[in-house]
This record gives C-alpha cells, sequence and structure tokens, in this order.
C-alpha cells in the first residue's frame, strides 16, 4: 500500500486529476439524461413528484447525490487546470495572457456550437464567459487567499437566494405573475414542440432563442462558477494537489473533505429535500422553495470537496479500479459533447424521438451504458492519439497550430 502523506509526484497528480474528470463525466451524464427528454423552460427541479419504484429511489439519489454537485467538481477541476499551466508558463517564462485569452475564446466557441447545433444545456459558454474575468482575479488577489475569495462569491449568491426566501416567506408569500406564467408556458410548449416533434432546424432556432434568453441567468451563475474557479486554483497554488509543501497538511485537508464537509453538504441537501423535494419557481415565489434551492446550493460544494477528498484518498493508496477512468477523463470535453449528441439523438424528434417516454431507471441504465462505452473508446483513442479529437482542436485554437495527435511510441501524458 502507497504511503498517502508521501509528497504528490506529477504522474500522480496528473493519472488524480484525469480519474476525477472521468467520474465528473458520469456525474454530469446522470445529472444531463433527464433534461435530454424535458423541457428546459421553466423545469422543475428537484425529485419527481410523480416518480415511483426504481425510478423514484434513483430520482431521489441522484437528486441528493449528483445534481448541483458534479458540475462543481469539473468546475474545481477547470480552477486546477489553470493554476497548473499558469505555473507551468511561469516556470518557462513564456507569456501566459494571450495563451489563455486564446484558449478560453477557443472553450467560448466550442460552447456557442454545442448550444446552438447540439444542446441547449449547455454549461461551456458559462465556464469560458467566467473564465475570462478569472484571469484577471489572478492577478490581484494573493495565492493565499484565493479560498476565501472563492468560498464568499459563491455563498454570496447562495446568501442572496436566501434573503430572497426570508423576503417571500415575510411577505406571506410571493405574487402571482399571470402574464409572466402565461409567457412561460407558451415557451414550455414552443420547446415541447421543437424538440419531440420538430425537425433539426425547428430545434436549432430553439436552443438559439433559448441562448439568447438565458444570458440574464448566466449572469447570475458565473459568480458561483468563479468562485470554484478560485477554490481550484487554491488547491494547486497551496500544494494540496500539486506536491508541494505540507504532505502531512494536505493529507489532513483532504480527509476534512470526507469526513466534515461531505456530512454538512448532504445534512444540507437532505434539509432543503425535506422542506421542498420538488422546489417550482415557475408558476409562483414560494418561500419554501427558495429556502430549499438554498440549502440544496449551499451543500453542493461541500459534498463535491467530499467526493474529491475521496478520490485524492483513494488514488494514494491504490486506486487501481479507478484508474480506468483516466482515459474518459484526459478526453472529457469530446465525450461531454458525444453525451449530448446521444442524448438529443435519442430524445429528439430529428432522432429516434423518444421524448418523454423513458422512465428515470431506464435513463439510468442508458448513462451507464453509453460510459461503459466511452470508458472503451477512450481507452483504446488514448492508447493511439495524444488528444481527445475536440481537445486536439482546442488545443491548435490556444497554440494557432495543430499539434500532431498520433501519439509516439513512449509519449508521455499530456493535460490539454
Amino acid at each position: 500500500m502507497a504511503n498517502d502523506w508521501a509528497p504528490l509526484t506529477r504522474q500522480e497528480r496528473i493519472a488524480t486529476l484525469d480519474v476525477l474528470r472521468g467520474l465528473a463525466l458520469l456525474g454530469i451524464a446522470l445529472m444531463n439524461v433527464e433534461w435530454f427528454s424535458l423541457p428546459l423552460v421553466a423545469r422543475v427541479d428537484g425529485i419527481d413528484p410523480a416518480a415511483s419504484g426504481i425510478d423514484l429511489w434513483l430520482d431521489a439519489a441522484i437528486y441528493i447525490l449528483v445534481s448541483g454537485k458534479f458540475w462543481v467538481l469539473f468546475s474545481l477541476l477547470f480552477g486546477m487546470g489553470f493554476a497548473v499551466m499558469r505555473a507551468r508558463a511561469q516556470a518557462a517564462g513564456r507569456a501566459f495572457a494571450p495563451f489563455y485569452l486564446r484558449r478560453t475564446a477557443g472553450l467560448l466557441a466550442i460552447g456557442l456550437v454545442h448550444a446552438c447545433l447540439i444542446w441547449a444545456g449547455d454549461i461551456l459558454v458559462s465556464y469560458a464567459l467566467a473564465a475570462f474575468v478569472l484571469l484577471a482575479c489572478l492577478q490581484w488577489i494573493a495565492p493565499a487567499r484565493l479560498w476565501l475569495w472563492g468560498a464568499g462569491l459563491y455563498y454570496s449568491v447562495v446568501v442572496l437566494l436566501g434573503l430572497m426566501a426570508l423576503t417571500v416567506a415575510l411577505a406571506g408569500g410571493g405574487d402571482a405573475d399571470p402574464a409572466g406564467q402565461a409567457m412561460q408556458v407558451a415557451l414550455r410548449d414552443r420547446e415541447v414542440a421543437a424538440y419531440s416533434a420538430g425537425s433539426y432546424a425547428a430545434a436549432t432556432l430553439f436552443r438559439i432563442r433559448f441562448l439568447l434568453d438565458s444570458l440574464g441567468d448566466m449572469l447570475f451563475f458565473l459568480p458561483m462558477a468563479l468562485g470554484v474557479f478560485l477554490f481550484g486554483a487554491w488547491l494547486v497554488g497551496s500544494g494540496a494537489m500539486s506536491g508541494a509543501g505540507d504532505a502531512t497538511a494536505h493529507s489532513r485537508l483532504f480527509r476534512g473533505f470526507v469526513r466534515a464537509a461531505a456530512p454538512v453538504g448532504l445534512a444540507l441537501t437532505l434539509a432543503g429535500v425535506a422542506i421542498d423535494p420538488a422546489p417550482d419557481l415557475a408558476s409562483d415565489l414560494d418561500a419554501a422553495a427558495l429556502l430549499a434551492m438554498t440549502l440544496q446550493a449551499a451543500g453542493a460544494p461541500l459534498l463535491s470537496l467530499g467526493y474529491l477528498g475521496w478520490v485524492v484518498l483513494a488514488m494514494r493508496r491504490d486506486g487501481r479500479w479507478l484508474r480506468m477512468l483516466a482515459p474518459a477523463g484526459r478526453m472529457a470535453l469530446s465525450l461531454y459533447l458525444m453525451q449530448s449528441l446521444i442524448g438529443t439523438w435519442v430524445f429528439y424528434g430529428y432522432g429516434l424521438g423518444l421524448w418523454g417516454e423513458v422512465g428515470r431507471g431506464a435513463q439510468v441504465a442508458g448513462v451507464l451504458a453509453v460510459f461503459a462505452a466511452q470508458l472503451v473508446i477512450a481507452y483504446l483513442w488514448m492508447a493511439r492519439f495524444r488528444f481527445g479529437p475536440v481537445e486536439w482542436l482546442w488545443r491548435g485554437l490556444s497554440y494557432r497550430a495543430l499539434p500532431p495527435l498520433r501519439r509516439p511510441a513512449s509519449s508521455p501524458d499530456v493535460i490539454s
């Protein structure tokens, strides 16, 4: 058994980050599959009150343990990747900002293609917009305070949600807006028609409309994503994920994530479920729904840190069964887009047309089957190539030249 107090080697760090990306990819798929066959407009979050049997149990498990947690894990990894690239550039004496801005612009372009042409539930556009701000933040925030700023940004939004819940409760409930409700219903009906029975052109036009209408929601989401980015960057800068500094202190940190942060996060999430298992703000402002969402948002990053700590500690001991996720983690962007292509083809009218016809149990079984196939694809692909196909294009945009794709003999792994 490996000594989990020993400093991280570079190869161990790369392998751990790849495994975390692979795990996050599975979590994102379990969360997203539900929204491939349900309207994104005015959606009801939480546990489906109409579900029963295995569908109910799986829906509850995913809402409690997965929803809202794995975009946070991906965001932590994004911040870590940023910090690693920045440190490498500084060590080599290279200018980092021009490269990073090209890289972020490339991510924005990929996200826009995904959001407009494949699936409206894209998160890459929001990531790219937050990533532009991340560069500026790292210029004036002291490295030791990144975690504080990160937590402050994220939880400022949580506090705002809580204040909204308190305001609505003190007012005796929110005032109904019949005109707004009618608009939401009409937009929802158009979305269902476009996706469930419409052509690819009709679905694409609606995706573009949805993206434009969602710009205001992105402003709400950006501080949360940016805060998690900063915390991820701190994990690398502090040495916890880079192998520098006091390895024993880092081990205590990760154990704290598992033994303290995760239980508190789970308790907050369960409290939210107890207050309102299916918060719906589309029809009316409701204090219970707002409070449930507040608790869910408050608990999500704590559970995510628990997952991160568990993977890091497991990888330090052995983690050989977790390492099967690493090839998928190296091409996570390509596989994320593949999941969207498969999901929209299965559920949308221009594909198999199974919109609204697949229960939660079958959805989860489908995700596990697709993810198992992706693990095989990733293993075979990464044995021959240095990057996933989309990662290769993204890297070409970043460096203004496409790198060699095929892996030479004895080629080291590359963080893209």
